[in-house]
């Protein structure tokens, strides 16, 4: 079942660090990445760009677009991650891993699910207990 684990961290802290503090950081979890690609269970993941030049489109018709972040908190969404593990605990431990390697960061793992034009969405566990 695929697992999206979200990142969120104060983004005035991420955005102080110098080169070398984000350096040291990202080898560590590139060094997770690696552990969860050899075990084949790393799909697509990102670092997001600055909620400075996030913009949030809601409402009705055409909507209307808002500058920033949806969250009005000190934490936002950085990144994420997609996994593809046998069972929520297993997605968790994966993020516990990525944590280790992030201390500062919060992480918060959803159940999702692929969808491809064309193609029937696939069941998920939250679908099964119906």
């Amino acid at each position: 079942m695929l697992y999206a684990i979200l990142a969120y961290h104060v983004e005035a802290e991420v955005m102080s660090w110098t080169p070398d503090e984000d350096a040291r950081l990202m080898t560590g979890l590139l060094a997770v990445h690696d552990r969860l690609a050899a075990n084949k269970l790393l799909g697509p993941a990102a670092r997001l760009g600055a909620t400075a030049d996030a913009r949030t489109l809601r409402g009705p018709g055409a909507g209307m677009v808002i500058d920033g972040p949806f969250a009005e908190t000190k934490e936002q969404l950085l990144g994420f991650y997609v996994v593809n593990c046998d069972s929520a605990d297993a997605a968790l431990d994966a993020a516990r891993d990525l944590r280790r390697a992030n201390p500062t960061a919060v992480y918060e793992i959803r159940p999702i699910r692929l969808y491809i034009p064309g193609e029937a969405l696939p069941e998920t566990a939250s679908d099964d207990q119906g």
